[in-house]
Parts: structure tokens; C-alpha cells; sequence
């Protein structure tokens, strides 16, 4: 078990916008909370859901898988799924893994909503 297991907080933003936040460490162990949060997001209406990483801690290649199951879910929900809040390294393994071809990545929340 993670010392500090990833929490997810959504928000409406409007729109058919929602955000989830991620707190903490993003394992395998978090599966439940995350698709918890995408159901909230989605029955309050979301087409597109921003990943805000700003308080992840940490992520393994668990909660990247996490991640795709998350966008695989949307997909078939037709929503778009982005990702802002990531540190460099965190922007590299979505680059290595080509997750940043089905998440766009953005510098924040307003730029993210909007494309």
C-alpha cells in the first residue's frame, strides 16, 4: 500500500468540463477512487475531463495503466481526456508511452478547457 494513496477530486467547470484532481500516489491500489471521480465527472454531464496533476506525489506503471483504462472508459463515452499539472518527468513517460497521443497535454486548467 502506497504511504500517501492517490485521492481524486472531481469539479464541475462548466461547459460539459469537468477537472479531477490527483493528490498523492497514483498505484494500482487507487483504481476504485479513479473511476469513481470519472463516474462523478460524467454523470454531472462531462465531454471533457482534465487530469489536474499538480498535487500527484508520485505515479508507477500501475497508475499509468490506471490511466489508460480511465481514458479507454471516455473514449467509448466520447470524451476527451487532458492532462495538465505534470512535471517534466511525468510529461516524458506520457511522451514514451505516447499516452500524450489521446491525452493533449497543457499548461493549465483554462488552456485545456478551451481546446
Amino acid at each position: 500500500m502506497p504511504a500517501n494513496p492517490a485521492t481524486f477530486i472531481t469539479t464541475d467547470l462548466g461547459s460539459g468540463a469537468a477537472s479531477v484532481a490527483v493528490h498523492g500516489e497514483v498505484t494500482n491500489a487507487c483504481e476504485q477512487p479513479l473511476l469513481t471521480a470519472h463516474e462523478q465527472a460524467t454523470d454531472a454531464g462531462a465531454r471533457r475531463i482534465v487530469l489536474d496533476f499538480t498535487g500527484m506525489d508520485y505515479m508507477n506503471s500501475g497508475g499509468i495503466g490506471l490511466i489508460v483504462t480511465m481514458l479507454v472508459r471516455a473514449q467509448r463515452r466520447n470524451q476527451s481526456v487532458a492532462a495538465v499539472g505534470l512535471t517534466e518527468h511525468y510529461r516524458q513517460i506520457f511522451q514514451l508511452t505516447r499516452l500524450d497521443e489521446a491525452i493533449g497535454l497543457y499548461d493549465d486548467i483554462e488552456t485545456a478547457t478551451r481546446s
